[in-house]
C-alpha cells in the first residue's frame, strides 16, 4: 500500500476531529511538551501533509492518541473537516 501526503494528513486530521482538538489547542499542548510552534506552521504542515513522522507521533501523543487503525481501507478514508469555530487572529 502506497501511503501519500493526502493519507497521512487525513489521518491526522481524523484523529483530531474525533477528539474536538483545533490548530490552536494543538498548538498549546505541543508547546507545553517544550516544542516551538506556531499556529500558522502547524496548519501548513497539516494543509500540505508534508510532516516528519516525528512530528506526526508527536501529535498523537499530545491528543492522547496511543493506538490507531490503519488498515487496507485507508484510501476510502472521507476528508475530515476542519470545525466550524472562529479562529482569534491576533
Amino acid at each position: 500500500m502506497v501511503y501519500t501526503n493526502e493519507k497521512v494528513k487525513r489521518l491526522l486530521k481524523s484523529e483530531l476531529v474525533k477528539r474536538g482538538i483545533r490548530t490552536s489547542d494543538l498548538v498549546i499542548l505541543l508547546n507545553n511538551e517544550g516544542l516551538n510552534e506556531t499556529k500558522s506552521s502547524i496548519t501548513s504542515k497539516i494543509s500540505r501533509g508534508t510532516f516528519s513522522a516525528t512530528f506526526f507521533l508527536q501529535c498523537l501523543s499530545v491528543i492522547g492518541c496511543s493506538k490507531f487503525e490503519i488498515d487496507n481501507n485507508i484510501s476510502n478514508l472521507s476528508i475530515a473537516a476542519e470545525p466550524e469555530t472562529e479562529y482569534d487572529e491576533k
